[in-house]
């Protein structure tokens, strides 16, 4: 007689003609996976992975590693674990990325945050300490983490987002909307559609990246928008288009703070220093690397 699906005949010394018992189930536990995807991915990604397909803590992971997972959530890890085996980053697979203690949405049609754009936020609360309802203006916005974090942090101040991609200005007023910050986005070309206002503080974190530069074509940066990340032979032809342009846009003694490659800091001086701006000078990022360069706009009468 064929034995039914899913059972088997008992093969042992005290088999009985007839006696059957089910087939063992497959073990496929929150342990069997991480060690599969360990195979495939980093460690750390294929938990922040797993952590997002089952909306868990890491705690969890590790204290109830013998749970059986449903066949769910297994098929889209599987295929999360592929795809980042595949070099897609993992911001992108599950959609946010923390920045500044807070998280926020991010998609293919914005960078993904970097912890060292956080220099530019606490520069830039520096400068506000002793002004009242400020002025600010985040320049290529991208996913807002800059705009959104500066009106947080500054409940008072007035924040303003430019970008010229329709597509990251909806992911920057999603990350707003759900952080309940008050900023408003406007799709612009650099300063193209401010008209005449005019801001106490200016920040970027505009492309810096050399077009022929390698490392486009490696990793996670192959994912990212060339268009937030290339700017001419040098990576500097945006950084030259914001320091010329950002001084009709400055409150007398406003500031421009602006992010920048890990070798130009000298550059961005220099530049900053031919179109009038004082106090200039680079700040290190936690690795030791002048990471952002700024400076600050003149008085008309200290100009004169």
């Amino acid at each position: 007689m064929r034995s039914p699906p899913n059972t088997r005949p008992i093969s042992s010394p005290n088999w009985r003609k007839g006696v059957e018992v089910p087939k063992a189930a497959a073990t496929h536990s929150i342990a069997d996976a991480l060690a599969w995807a360990r195979q495939r991915i980093a460690t750390v990604d294929a938990r922040v992975l797993l952590r997002h397909v089952l909306n868990c803590s890491s705690a969890r992971l590790v204290t109830q590693g013998e749970e059986v997972l449903e066949s769910t959530a297994r098929d889209r890890f599987e295929a999360l674990v592929k795809r980042r085996a595949g070099g897609e980053p993992v911001a992108y697979l599950v959609g946010e990325r923390e920045f500044y203690g807070r998280m926020f949405k991010i998609t293919p049609a914005v960078l993904i945050p970097r912890p060292e754009t956080e220099l530019l936020v606490e520069l830039a609360l520096a400068r506000c300490v002793d002004r009242r309802q400020p002025r600010l203006l985040d320049l290529g916005t991208g996913s807002g983490i800059l705009a959104i974090t500066l009106a947080l942090e500054l409940p008072d101040a007035c924040v303003c987002a430019v970008d010229c991609s329709r597509e990251a200005l909806w992911v920057a007023m999603a990350n707003a909307a759900g952080a309940g910050a008050s900023v408003s986005f406007v799709e612009s070309d650099w300063f193209a559609g401010l008209g005449s206002e005019r801001f106490d503080l200016i920040v970027a974190n505009p492309p810096y990246v050399a077009a022929a530069d390698p490392h486009l074509d490696e990793g996670d940066v192959r994912f990212e928008p060339r268009s937030a990340l290339a700017a001419g032979p040098e990576g500097l032809d945006d950084l030259d288009w914001i320091i010329v342009q950002a001084p009709t846009y400055l409150e007398p003694s406003g500031w421009l703070l602006m992010e920048h490659g890990y070798d130009q800091a000298a550059a961005v001086r220099s530049r900053l220093l031919d179109a009038g701006f004082v106090d200039v000078t680079s700040w290190q990022d936690l690795a030791g690397i002048e990471r952002v360069t700024g400076g600050r706009r003149l008085r008309p009468s200290a100009q004169a």
